[in-house]
């Protein structure tokens, strides 16, 4: 799983600076920076404010930051064929704007 990746991606397309995503969460912008490389592994209490404030429930959240690895050898041909389906269903659900 790479989580980090997965909200440093959401993120951005919301267009939310680091800066801005760490004051929504009350956490620092350095801390949120060590959580996007990987270098620091947040408690699910931060990984559900995250999710809260990047306006994406947490089972999507963590399914974005699936990596192949993490995906049975045996398995890994089916979701490679649905996996951008899947990324853009969730882009046009969570991304649209009322």
């Amino acid at each position: 799983m790479d989580l980090g990746e997965a909200i440093k991606t959401r993120r951005k397309k919301l267009g939310l600076s680091q800066g801005d995503l760490a004051k929504l969460c009350q956490i620092t912008q350095p801390y949120l920076s060590m959580i996007e490389k990987n270098k620091k592994e947040p408690n699910l209490s931060t990984i559900k404010i995250l999710s809260e404030k990047l306006d994406i429930p947490l089972p999507v959240l963590f399914f974005t930051s699936l990596e192949e690895s993490d995906i049975p050898e045996s398995k890994r041909q089916a979701y490679g064929i649905i996996e951008n389906s899947i990324n853009s269903l969730i882009d046009s659900i969570f991304l649209a704007r009322d």
